[in-house]
């Protein structure tokens, strides 16, 4: 694998190298980059994924829809549509991408649409909802044709992008200057108890420019929840196999809470927003069957919950008890309080410009 990496390491050069003269087309004004009216928050990254960003994108959601009238735009990632559409709770995964119909299941009373242009999309919500008062935009970091006033970037406390470098050596889409434009940097997936000694490290690791702040979240898992409610199979009382399977970036997360659940943890992983067939899931059903226990049960991801939701696949798995965990992320002691005021004073003060 290192000897590979080295191979690829020209390539990375390359490709870093047309990402920074991209950025400074940008930088320049030689390349249009457009703002709007009302106040446009990015949640983003440098890496591929795997930071977390939906249920951070979820977080601020919850934060602003009692006060504010929210508008959410992603690309949709691995959807069969093209162009503008508007999700809704009976939208179908291949017309939105499991992240969007999670949201927009949770969350009936906002707008929430994809588009692979983010200006198009952006110009459709507002000429569609002229009433929005904050748009959201779900992976946009390197979308420079769209100038948000808020920009925030996630990095996994495990892996840092300052430890890592750009495609195909490692794992980022730009080289790690691109992180200066951001104004809030949240580091997630820290341990639930932080050391200060340590955050301080990660701080200056970071490198903070003057008009930066840096948070730390972690995960919050929720309760099993039955992925068909219907099918007639319960929770033991007593977990002592849990097979997982899932398609997401990072598992090691999930991995750890479900250790702690069970005797044996069993994992299957697939490649981030697989689109589950019917074999999969017989092979998955078999994989369960030849455990050797009573009391077993399956879990997977909210996320995949979401491409599972069809006849082929309940009718697979009825009888078998098949559960998804939620995730939520929480802020370290002050950092909650800090964070929620910087997101609601933005959009308090760029709202009143209209």
């Amino acid at each position: 694998m290192k000897f590979l990496k080295v191979l690829a390491y020209p390539l990375s050069l390359l490709y870093g190298c047309i990402m920074l003269v991209r950025n400074k087309m940008f930088d320049w004004h030689l390349l249009p980059s457009k703002s709007y009216n009302l106040p446009v928050i990015c949640v983003g990254n440098l890496s591929v994924g795997g930071t977390g960003k939906t249920p951070h994108t979820e977080y601020i959601i919850k934060l602003l829809m009692n006060n504010f009238k929210v508008g959410v735009l992603s690309r949709g990632y691995k959807r069969k549509t093209k162009g503008f559409f508007l999700a809704e709770s009976a939208s179908l995964v291949t017309d939105v991408g499991d992240e969007v119909l999670q949201m927009a299941h949770k969350f009936d009373n906002i707008k929430i649409a994809v588009c692979e242009s983010r200006r198009k999309g952006i110009e459709i919500l507002l000429r569609n909802f002229p009433d929005l008062d904050v748009i959201i935009l779900d992976d946009a970091f390197q979308h420079r044709y769209v100038k948000p006033g808020l920009s925030i970037i996630l990095s996994d406390y495990s892996n840092l992008y300052t430890n890592d470098f750009v495609l195909p050596t490692g794992n980022l889409r730009e080289f790690i200057s691109g992180a200066h434009r951001a104004h809030i940097i949240c580091v997630t997936k820290s341990p639930k108890v932080l050391s200060p000694i340590v955050s301080k490290d990660i701080e200056a690791k970071l490198s903070l420019q003057p008009h930066q702040k840096l948070y730390f979240t972690y995960i919050k898992h929720g309760n099993f929840i039955p992925l068909y409610t219907d099918n007639g199979s319960e929770m033991p009382p007593k977990v002592y196999v849990i097979l997982l399977f899932a398609g997401i970036a990072n598992t090691y997360p999930l991995e750890e809470h479900l250790k702690t659940k069970c005797d044996d943890l069993r994992v299957i992983k697939f490649n981030d927003h697989y689109q589950y067939k019917e074999e999969d899931a017989l092979a998955l059903l078999q994989k369960f069957k030849d455990l050797y226990s009573v009391n077993k049960i399956m879990v997977t991801t909210e996320k995949d919950a979401k491409r599972l939701e069809n006849s082929v696949f309940k009718n697979i798995f009825r009888n078998i008890p098949l559960f998804y965990i939620p995730i939520e992320i929480e802020f370290h002691n002050k950092y909650k309080t800090d964070f929620d005021n910087q997101i609601l004073n933005y959009v308090r003060k760029n709202k009143t410009n209209r």
